[in-house]
């Protein structure tokens, strides 16, 4: 969905000094496009990877001071405009979800398609390790995982069956996991939604990153720093993101005023304006294309009001 992104953004970034952050930068290939359709554009680029922001630098390399590359968190990006001497930005766009580079590289261990290290850290150089989770987090805290994170309806038969693993082996590689979760669902719950492990891993990745607590400060962080008429773009890849960005973008699109006034006043008006009638989907050229773009989810809104306090 990378061109209706650029349009959802381009009415904000064709000004002169636009700054745009892509705070999901990867391989930088959304950003190696905002650079391109808008000229006038600077572009501040985070990334928590190192690898990807290694990448990422080579390839956009050809424009220079125009692309200022960051080592952080999305929900940094206060801190990060602070640090570069930015008040507010024009436009900010999110791609949410693991990068095509960290599914594809096996020693990441975030595809359950193929063998590999238990690790599924975005950042490798920080935190515990999908294994480590695995290895030493209560039953209760496990199966509350595998529920919220992953919306497994067999969690207490998964969360059982990894507890009584453990204690034989420690949990290492991707392999034995999803071997264990085959063995101990029910046929019924293996015909259903793909890959049996889907959800698992998912959750296990949201959990190792805290990926949900990190986009719940960010979401609202990043509408806070754009300008009035700036814009903002949003995809996702399964509902709990999706549900995070839709009552961010929602509250701001609506009146704070007490029922009944009049005249609703300033302070209460909404600093938001939707600009998508729900979430988007990709289309089925799209998916046919890239069946890693089928769950994608697209929200945009623009800044429409200072905030008053």
């Amino acid at each position: 969905m990378l061109q209706r992104c650029l349009d959802l953004l381009a009415p904000a970034l064709h000004r002169p000094g636009a700054v745009v952050v892509d705070c999901t930068l990867g391989l930088g290939g959304h950003s190696e496009a905002l650079l391109t359709q808008f000229p006038e554009a600077r572009l501040v680029a985070l990334d928590r990877d190192k690898e990807a922001l290694r990448l990422s630098g080579e390839r956009l390399a050809p424009f220079g001071e125009r692309a200022t590359l960051v080592h952080a968190v999305y929900d940094e990006l206060p801190d990060v405009l602070d640090r570069l001497g930015i008040a507010r930005v024009q436009g900010v766009l999110f791609d949410l979800g693991v990068s095509s580079m960290q599914l594809d590289e096996a020693d990441r261990g975030f595809a359950y398609a193929q063998d590999a290290p238990l690790d599924m850290r975005m950042d490798q150089t920080t935190g515990v390790s999908a294994a480590e989770v695995l290895n030493t987090y209560p039953a209760g805290e496990l199966v509350r995982i595998l529920r919220a994170y992953g919306e497994e309806k067999q969690a207490k038969r998964i969360v059982g069956a990894v507890v009584r693993e453990r204690e034989k082996e420690p949990f290492s590689n991707s392999a034995r996991l999803v071997e264990l979760i085959r063995d101990a669902l029910p046929q019924a719950a293996k015909r259903t939604g793909g890959n049996p492990a889907k959800r698992t891993f998912q959750a296990l990745r949201i959990e190792v990153n805290g990926e949900l607590s990190v986009l719940e400060r960010a979401i609202p962080a990043a509408v806070q720093a754009l300008d009035v008429g700036g814009r903002i773009a949003v995809l996702s890849y399964h509902s709990l993101e999706d549900r995070l960005v839709k009552q961010v973008f929602a509250a701001g699109a609506a009146t704070t005023a007490p029922p009944g006034l009049p005249v609703v006043p300033e302070q209460y008006q909404p600093r938001l304006k939707l600009l998508t009638r729900g979430a988007e989907l990709p289309t089925e050229e799209e998916v046919a294309e890239n069946r890693r773009a089928a769950p994608a989810r697209l929200r945009g809104a623009q800044r429409i009001r200072e905030s008053i306090e």
